[in-house]
């Protein structure tokens, strides 16, 4: 009976240990990213919708304690997530060839949460910065603007006339927040990895315990 059992108890530890590394990894665990000003995180920040997507970052202008901290000083790239007002400069590389040929313009605005769903999850406060629409043949949409507090913001990229919802491409911005706080992507992965082994300890106390028929 043990020989039976020891293969699927060690296949069993083999899937438990595979889910907490795999966890770890996807929850920045195993690899925590360098946001010291002078020194480039392994950012990898790509934002897409049904029809487009960009690879999008958030450079954020270092102010003069930084640089007399730092003689290196240089602009460290962001995605969404910002940690304080000031002088920004955003770029989205246009992974989709094909609207490189569409122009495009830009508008950064400063908004609030209504709560409800999208495209309605929004509202518009003021607009801080607008750029007429123009091709971009290289694919490197840029636009900078001096955002004066933290809050929330949207950046769009009005493609072609924009009549569609999908051809106003928003980019959500958070100022004012750690960018390392992945606090809800924690706590969905420890969930998942809960119920997963909770699965596999029922799995397991059913092949090891339960009782064999006895057929009449």
């Amino acid at each position: 009976m043990t020989m039976q059992r020891l293969p699927f108890f060690h296949l069993t530890s083999l899937l438990i240990w595979a889910l907490l590394l795999s966890g770890c990894e996807q929850l920045g665990l195993a690899n925590k990213q360098n946001t010291q000003l002078g020194k480039r995180p392994d950012l990898d920040c790509i934002i897409a919708n049904d029809f487009y997507a960009v690879h999008f970052s958030t450079y954020l202008q270092p102010v003069k304690d930084e640089m007399q901290a730092e003689s290196k000083a240089a602009f460290v790239p962001f995605c969404q997530k910002i940690p304080r007002a000031g002088k920004m400069f955003f770029t989205a590389d246009l992974i989709d060839r094909d609207i490189r040929a569409t122009p495009i313009a830009i508008r950064l605005v400063e908004v609030e949460k209504t709560g409800q769903k999208a495209p309605d999850d929004l509202r518009e406060i003021r607009t801080l910065s607008e750029i007429p629409a123009k091709l971009y043949p290289r694919g490197a949409v840029e636009a900078q603007a001096e955002i004066d507090k933290n809050g929330d913001y949207a950046l769009y990229l009005l493609i072609g006339d924009a009549e569609m919802e999908d051809d106003r491409f928003r980019i959500s911005l958070e100022v004012g927040v750690d960018p390392n706080d992945n606090t809800p992507i924690w706590i969905i992965g420890m969930a998942t990895t809960v119920t997963t082994l909770l699965i596999l300890a029922g799995l397991l106390y059913w092949f090891r315990f339960r009782k064999p028929k006895v057929s009449v």
